[in-house]
């Protein structure tokens, strides 16, 4: 998946220095096995989601099911918690790509890169503020999989792209500059109201260059931040120094799902109930900040 010139540089002012966990620091078990229930049996390939070119939302036949599983007016009962994982990886002096502790003290000229997966198909914005100033949505992206943000559900995905065209543009990279960042992760049922996605993410572009990266409303924006009052439950895994698989990387690369034997993300958030339609969690970014391209 090849990165845009307008993704790449708002990601790469990103720094992962000191990671705040949610709310619920303990691992839970209950968390991690209700967002790995969802993952398909390890039997046959057919269990496994087809590939998909791109993250636009598909076209829906009538009175089929909606992105969060249920027809339009129906209830969500019955529905899995809206989970996400996140795993980091760092590029070793082998150039692999190795799990590492997002707590990690990073230093100039490390390497890093996000694997995010689902446990249900939905939406995914990511938005970005620094040193507490105005937040700026960095996914979608007008110039990056048509603008879409359409995720299957363990179908997972990097940030940036392993197989971005330049090999500057395939990892975040830190330099000696110090920064206060935070990454907001909004995952959605349906398409977050008020967030331009897609077309109407690409018009606004076009017409708006100087206000592209596109910036949530005020109103939007409180929506967000109360979500943030009641946290995800959340779950971190061991293994971290262990390189990232095969089937990890061509299920990133290729849109094909993970099921239940491959790695499991290094960390899980997870709502506390099913009824919630929205999940949004954050990373807390200090100390260091990632070098501009061509540096």
């Amino acid at each position: 998946m090849m990165k845009s010139k307008t993704m790449f540089l708002c990601l790469a002012l990103i720094g992962f220095g000191s990671v705040a966990l949610p709310a619920v620091a303990q691992q839970d078990d209950d968390v991690r096995g209700a967002f790995l229930t969802t993952r398909p049996q390890a039997t046959n390939k057919g269990n496994k989601p087809a590939p998909r070119a791109s993250h636009r939302r598909p076209k829906p036949a009538p009175g089929a099911v909606t992105a969060g599983g249920t027809t339009s007016g129906t209830s969500r009962k019955g529905l899995p918690r809206m989970g996400l994982g996140l795993t980091l990886f760092m590029r070793d002096s082998n150039g692999l790509a190795v799990r590492t502790d997002p707590t990690h003290a990073f230093h100039k000229g490390d390497h890093v890169r996000l694997l995010l997966e689902t446990n249900a198909d939905g939406y995914l914005y990511i938005f970005n503020t620094t040193d507490g100033g105005t937040p700026v949505m960095i996914y979608p992206d007008p110039e990056l999989d048509e603008a879409g943000n359409y995720i299957q559900a363990h179908v997972p995905f990097e940030i940036p792209s392993s197989v971005a065209a330049e090999e500057r543009l395939r990892w975040l990279t830190f330099d000696e500059h110090p920064g206060a960042e935070k990454l907001y992760f909004v995952f959605t049922r349906e398409p977050l109201a008020g967030a331009p996605i897609e077309d109407d993410l690409i018009s606004f572009c076009r017409i708006n260059a100087r206000k592209c990266p596109w910036h949530p409303s005020s109103e939007l924006w409180a929506q967000i931040q109360k979500e943030l009052s009641e946290p995800p439950q959340s779950s971190k895994a061991a293994g971290l120094g262990r390189s990232q698989t095969s089937k990890e990387h061509d299920a990133a690369t290729r849109g094909i799902g993970l099921n239940r034997d491959d790695p499991e993300p290094t960390l899980i958030m997870l709502t506390a109930s099913s009824s919630k339609a929205i999940l949004v969690t954050t990373l807390d970014l200090v100390h260091t900040a990632v070098s501009l391209i061509g540096d």
